[in-house]
């Protein structure tokens, strides 16, 4: 370290949001870096990961992670590279993952179990990969699709919000294992993105086509297994298309994210029952230990040309709060990711 400390910009969460976040729930604070302790690393912020998860981190109550606290440092994923270390388990130039949170710089433990660092590899992947189909996004949807979905080949898999982060590695994945896919995008550019370069069979355009005459159209033996990203209106109509045993994964509704209502449940859930089927939650911490079988798989099938990612990186640590609200009207086309300091 230089002998002046750097400053560590941080977005701290100053109100719970009432609907969507507004420049007044955050409060942007600087304060110098400390000297470090033994076992302590400093990481400077590379690249940040934006994700739908964080508008529920923010709400009060029991959820499967505990809530951000008002005058805490906002949760997020990110990578960073260290620039000191008092740890044998991280060397100066070493490129990290970890929760860092949005913040320009961290520092503490190197085993610090909520950061939860560890090393990648920018000559394996490009580093945005590793907070997309490298990171949480990848193993969300490896596990989800998978250990819940459990698809066969020849089944039909339709994933909504599906050139986002999740929804472009399910969709590859289920093509890997003989499927035939259907994605659910807003707008023409995002369904051509999907069918033309990911490779899906078929893509609708719920902005301008009907969703129930889409599903009709390219899901003529209906559905087997729904990989659900939205919620709401989307999940009810592909419910009245579901197959006997089908299987719907719920990892997120961010069309019901900023409701100022109560959280619109599926109206179509006897769906579930005439056809036997199975609605299941998933939580991407719950296969923490096996994230290892994902990132082999995957970038063994990026390795080959087999597998493509697409990642929208927005620059400047305090666009941060307008950059997270791109995520909830739909305008970010692949995964959302914040670049703070250059690689």
């Amino acid at each position: 370290m230089s002998n002046q400390p750097y400053q560590n910009q941080q977005f701290r969460l100053a109100a719970r949001p009432i609907g969507l976040p507004k420049a007044s729930d955050w409060s942007l604070t600087t304060e110098a870096v400390r000297a470090l302790n033994e076992g302590e690393i400093l990481v400077q912020t590379i690249y940040i990961s934006l994700d739908p998860a964080m508008r529920g981190w923010m709400n009060e109550g029991k959820s499967y992670i505990r809530p951000v606290a008002i005058g805490e440092v906002m949760r997020a994923g990110a990578i960073g590279k260290v620039l000191a270390s008092k740890s044998p388990r991280f060397a100066v130039g070493d490129y990290v993952s970890g929760g860092i949170g949005v913040q320009t710089f961290w520092v503490g433990a190197a085993d610090d179990k909520a950061a939860a660092f560890y090393k990648i590899d920018p000559k394996l992947a490009p580093l945005p990969t590793y907070l997309n189909a490298l990171g949480m996004p990848g193993m969300t949807a490896y596990f989800g699709l998978l250990d819940i979905g459990q698809p066969k080949t020849g089944e039909t898999v339709v994933v909504s919000g599906a050139s986002g982060a999740v929804g472009q590695t399910v969709g590859q994945i289920a093509k890997h294992h003989g499927c035939r896919v259907v994605g659910i995008a807003g707008g023409k550019e995002k369904c051509d993105f999907v069918v033309n370069e990911l490779g899906f069979d078929a893509c609708i355009d719920y902005k301008s086509d009907s969703l129930k005459d889409g599903l009709k159209e390219h899901c003529p033996n209906g559905v087997d297994v729904y990989f659900d990203n939205v919620g709401g209106e989307i999940l009810d109509t592909v419910l009245t298309r579901i197959n006997m045993k089908a299987r719907i994964i719920i990892c997120g509704a961010i069309s019901q994210y900023n409701n100022t209502t109560p959280v619109k449940g599926p109206s179509n859930y006897l769906a579930l029952l005439v056809n036997r089927a199975k609605m299941e939650g998933m939580v991407v911490f719950d296969y923490a230990s096996r994230y290892s079988e994902a990132v082999q798989a995957m970038s063994g099938w990026m390795a080959q040309g087999k597998f493509k990612t697409r990642e929208d990186i927005v620059q400047g640590f305090t666009n941060f709060p307008d950059t997270l609200l791109m995520l909830f009207a739909g305008k970010n086309f692949g995964k959302l990711i914040l670049q703070v300091s250059p690689e």
